[in-house]
């Protein structure tokens, strides 16, 4: 409880309200539709924002929305790393009952499923203009791009930035080549891990994207589609690029602290800010909610005081800085402490939209009594089930780990530190008292042991019966291999280095295409899929992938404590 209190003196008096303690009342649902904003950073960990005490980098917009806003402290994605984070929060629904996958590569085969129901439909759906600018990650071919998931508009790249192209993506017949890259490469399948194409609706329209740029022209674009629809409401989902590695930040940014990651947290920042100010000069403030949150905890930077960081089940790997912003509506200078998580978005902006909820099972609950400050609001989460890596409950302030604590000799960042690992086959630990998460009183309290367990069992029997399964890409016929690309250690380091000097005289999106090239495109071996964005006449034609079964004490993929997929943590991911 001291780390918690001590953490929170970096802001003001008023900050340390609480909703569990009585935060001043607000109306419990407004009448008219709110726009609404989601930004979702890339591997920003707990304690990489000022408000939880950032060193080496300054969050200035971001402390500045959490006083005029509230934190959720307990606040929770379902997924250690990047789809299945994605999947869960668009859709209200744990990514392992979607049959989705922790990461999904560009090899891959398939998608989220457009049967699937996000929140761009239900906003949609609801006379909201949508759209997705930044990293999408949940299937870059049709039927899973973001135009067939309720978004009118994309722009960005579609997995993380450490990747490669598929030669099977329509190209746009205006495309920008940069790089020295030339239409016969993308022909004969050439690619080169961290070289990623950027998207616009359906087709590529730059490769290799500028990676320097990729923060300033999403903020742009987001911008723009903000003035363009002010007249309506409209969702725009902001999944950030960075800051996931290989870091990179525009020149007006690079250089401003001692590292990468501090230069990219800061034009995350500055993103946070610019998308704040274009609200309240469009006199949108009072009409907007903004939620800022990261999709897992961090890999370079800090989940301090968290246990584990990115890939991790303890709370370091789950739990990430949030923000809630709605100025006259959500209390300002306020911290929730109740449990909450990604899942509980979507109930929660249909309620506020007058939206339906899917017919589908979801497991998201509205949280809207939480954010409005309400007197006396709890968490609708009595227990909460994670099956990610080897499986956690979180529980009020108790989290348990059916496993032992030994098990962690392969997640190096939740290693005990001046200490052995605890004996006992499981864990339990008081997240209130010990927010680290670094004394085991399983042996103390068997009865909370005892109900914890017995809910993890129910869940993943529940999981099980329910799951759903994934839909295949459909790849156009003779489409070039998607294999990973060699890695040719000396070619690839220094890939921002070698962007710089390509790129020496940019000092924006615009002047950095100058040393690009316009290619139209006349070759029809790179043919288009078929089926066009938006189609629902498409879902009759999809493939379902046959999901795997989670059993109890199993290794997810792409867990720390072992990987189950084909690809080994040494990919990067």
């Amino acid at each position: 409880m001291i780390d918690r209190l001590a953490k929170l003196l970096c802001l003001s008096l008023p900050m340390l309200m609480t909703v569990a303690h009585g935060g001043a009342a607000h109306s419990a649902s407004p009448k008219a539709q709110p726009n609404i904003i989601v930004i979702f950073i890339d591997d920003m960990g707990y304690g990489d924002v000022g408000f939880n005490g950032v060193t080496g980098a300054k969050t200035p917009s971001i402390d500045q929305m959490a006083a005029e806003g509230m934190i959720f402290d307990d606040f929770y994605v379902d997924c250690a790393v990047c789809s299945g984070s994605r999947a869960a929060l668009l859709t209200g629904t744990r990514y392992q009952r979607l049959g989705m996958r922790p990461v999904l590569f560009p090899d891959g085969d398939v998608g989220l499923n457009p049967d699937e129901v996000t929140i761009a439909e239900v906003l949609r759906d609801s006379g909201y203009k949508t759209a997705c600018v930044g990293k999408w990650h949940l299937g870059h071919l049709p039927p899973c791009l973001p135009t067939y998931h309720g978004f009118d508009s994309y722009f960005g790249i579609p997995y993380s930035n450490d990747m490669w192209i598929d030669p099977a993506n329509q190209l746009a017949s205006d495309i920008v080549l940069r790089q020295g890259v030339t239409l016969e490469d993308l022909q004969a399948g050439k690619k080169v891990k961290n070289w990623v194409p950027m998207m616009r609706g359906e087709e590529i329209v730059e490769y290799p994207a500028n990676q320097d740029t990729l923060t300033k022209r999403y903020t742009e674009e987001a911008m723009a589609f903000i003035k363009d629809n002010k007249a309506k409401p409209f969702f725009l989902y902001l999944p950030h690029s960075m800051v996931h590695q290989p870091l990179a930040a525009s020149p007006e940014f690079q250089g401003r602290t001692k590292t990468a990651l501090g230069d990219a947290i800061e034009e995350v920042d500055w993103s946070v800010g610019e998308i704040i100010k274009t609200l309240k000069e469009e006199q949108l403030a009072e009409k907007t909610l903004v939620i800022f949150t990261s999709d897992n905890g961090a890999a370079l930077g800090s989940s301090r005081p968290l246990r584990g960081k990115k890939r991790s089940i303890y709370d370091g790997g789950m739990r990430e800085p949030t923000v809630m912003w709605w100025p006259g509506q959500i209390p300002a200078g306020t911290t929730c402490t109740e449990l909450a998580s990604s899942v509980d978005l979507l109930p929660t902006l249909a309620g506020l939209s007058g939206g339906e909820l899917p017919e589908r099972k979801i497991d998201g609950k509205d949280i809207w009594p939480l954010m409005a400050g309400l007197e006396g609001a709890k968490s609708p989460h009595d227990t909460y089930v994670f099956t990610y890596g080897a499986g956690a409950v979180r529980s009020g302030k108790w989290k348990f780990y059916p496993w032992s604590e030994s098990n962690t000799r392969k997640d190096k960042a939740a290693q005990p530190r001046g200490r052995a690992a605890s004996p006992l086959p499981v864990q339990l630990y008081d997240t209130d008292a010990d927010i680290s998460e670094t004394k085991n009183l399983a042996q103390q309290y068997p009865d909370v042991v005892s109900r914890l367990q017995s809910a993890y069992d129910v869940y993943l029997a529940d999981v099980n019966a329910t799951k759903r399964s994934l839909a295949v890409m459909t790849r156009p016929d003779g489409s070039l291999s998607p294999a990973r690309p060699s890695i040719r250690k000396k070619a690839n380091q220094g890939t921002r280095k070698a962007e710089a000097k390509q790129d020496a005289t940019s000092a924006n999106a615009t002047s950095a295409n100058a040393t690009s090239t316009n290619v139209t495109l006349t070759n029809t071996t790179l043919a288009n899929a078929t089926g066009k964005g938006n189609s629902k006449e498409y879902k009759s034609e999809i493939a379902w992938a046959e999901p795997p079964v989670v059993t109890p004490g199993s290794v997810d993929k792409c867990s720390p404590f072992g990987c189950g997929c084909s690809f080994s943590r040494a990919r990067g991911h």
